[in-house]
């Protein structure tokens, strides 16, 4: 029971860490920046943290499972110019977001079958596609960004719920709940833990590992799929280099959100906060003027000391 209550509390320490970290860069953000804390800013930080952490969803999953997908942002530029020329070309705005996240399915396939039946490693298999998804986002209008398809397609993201809330606080809450449903409530979502937690018992104890690892990878290319859909709708304007560096953004928001980078541990629903975190940094940092390379060396100084914290946190529970 010692052990047990020990554990809590260094949890609750590293949360109050990261709530105190994150008020303190608030207040200095406000006081250098008179415009950070008013509701149109507000909402700019919404709106970017909502397109992360759909994002996040699929790869905190992969990462339960004590796996990683490094292809996610590949796959949001490729969905961008995929989905425009489509538009482009008269196809119907439904029809082609179900094309979109179809193509999400099939490169998670790529993915899972990979990493599952081909036993490569998931670094390995993930970084490969990320070059390959990117490479064919390029090959598909020769590099060239795509603009003229109609605009209709930004009701995505520029609806306002009640003439102020961005739409994508919508998206967020409904995938977020339904998944965090999925892995508190059903044997899908506890198989996920258990293949994380240990995967040599997981396969003892009758999990079928191969198909539950191929399906968490298809959720991802899914969930990426559909960021790029948002991601078009925001900026109503494709360009093969869209979603650079999005897997590390949405890995960032799930470390910092506290799952594990070893896997099976960790809550979902935490690494919206994350996002959040993230989005909010990243802002910050452009009312203050910090140069583009600045913030990129910021960012992955949070990632580090967020895996540290969880490693800590890993040897205390031991």
């Amino acid at each position: 029971m010692k052990t047990k209550h020990k554990v809590n509390l260094s949890n609750w320490m590293i949360y109050i860490g990261m709530v105190g970290i994150f008020l303190v860069f608030t207040i200095i953000c406000s006081a250098m920046g008179k415009n950070f804390l008013n509701l149109n800013n507000i909402m700019n930080i919404v709106n970017q943290a909502s397109i992360n952490a759909i994002i996040a969803i699929g790869a905190s999953m992969v990462i339960l499972t004590g796996g990683i997908d490094l292809s996610v942002g590949s796959v949001v530029g490729f969905v961008g110019i995929f989905l425009a020329m489509n538009l482009k070309n008269g196809m119907s705005i439904p029809l082609a977001i179900v094309l979109c996240l179809l193509c999400g399915v099939l490169i998670g396939l790529f993915n899972g079958v990979l990493v599952s039946y081909g036993k490569v490693p998931a670094f390995i298999a993930t970084l490969g596609s990320m070059q390959a998804v990117r490479g064919m986002a390029q090959i598909i209008n020769g590099g060239q960004a795509v603009s003229g398809f109609p605009l209709e397609i930004g009701a995505v993201m520029k609806t306002r719920l009640f003439g102020v809330v961005p739409i994508g606080v919508l998206y967020v809450i409904v995938f977020y709940t339904i998944m965090v449903l999925v892995l508190s409530y059903t044997k899908f979502g506890r198989r996920i833990y258990a293949l994380g937690g240990n995967p040599h018992a997981a396969r003892l104890s009758g999990i079928k590992v191969k198909r539950l690892e191929v399906s968490v990878y298809v959720i991802s290319g899914v969930f990426a799929a559909f960021a790029g859909v948002m991601l078009l709708g925001r900026l109503l304007y494709a360009d093969p280099s869209a979603g650079n560096s999005y897997e590390m953004d949405a890995i960032a928001a799930a470390v910092i959100g506290g799952i594990s980078m070893s896997g099976g541990k960790g809550r979902l629903a935490n690494t919206v906060v994350g996002a959040i975190i993230l989005a909010t940094l990243t802002n910050g940092l452009q009312i203050m003027n910090v140069a583009t390379y600045y913030q990129t060396v910021i960012t992955g100084l949070v990632v580090i000391v967020a895996v540290f914290a969880d490693k800590q946190k890993e040897r205390k529970a031991e």
